[in-house]
């Protein structure tokens, strides 16, 4: 199955033999603060910049219908966000992952974001799109 927006990547963790636990980490767009002036530029007129994870969530495949309640539940927290980094972790013998095995996995995806480790997360954009990150 090809992933291309967020609602695939549900159908894809729904067809799964083990129940998944839907991570999410939220990053917004930051100028770093020993940058250039040429990527003070470029980050102006939208290009370049830092990720900073800003906020995340976990979910549980049936707790989140669609991308748009998703979008609706991070709205409703006031936090502006531009990329969500998402990955789905499995849970074993038909139970869902433990609190203490989801709190791992996000803390590890939080610092893999701040890294700019990002190649093992799929990466949605504010609507939803896959986005290819380089």
């Amino acid at each position: 199955m090809q992933i291309t927006d967020f609602n695939d990547f549900l159908l894809a963790a729904r067809a799964q033999d083990e129940p998944q636990r839907l991570l999410l980490v939220f990053a917004a767009r930051e100028l770093p603060l020993n940058h250039t002036p040429g990527q003070k530029k470029r980050f102006e007129a939208g290009q370049g910049g830092a990720l900073a994870p800003v906020m995340c969530v976990d979910k549980a495949v049936d707790e989140l219908p669609d991308f748009a309640t998703l979008a609706r539940e991070s709205q409703q927290t006031g936090q502006p966000w531009d990329v969500a980094f998402v990955a789905a972790l499995p849970g074993i013998d038909g139970a869902l992952p433990t609190a203490p095995d989801v709190e791992r996995a996000l803390k590890m995806m939080i610092d893999a974001v701040h890294r700019g480790a990002i190649e093992r997360f799929l990466a949605f954009d504010a609507d939803g799109k896959v986005l290819r990150l380089t």
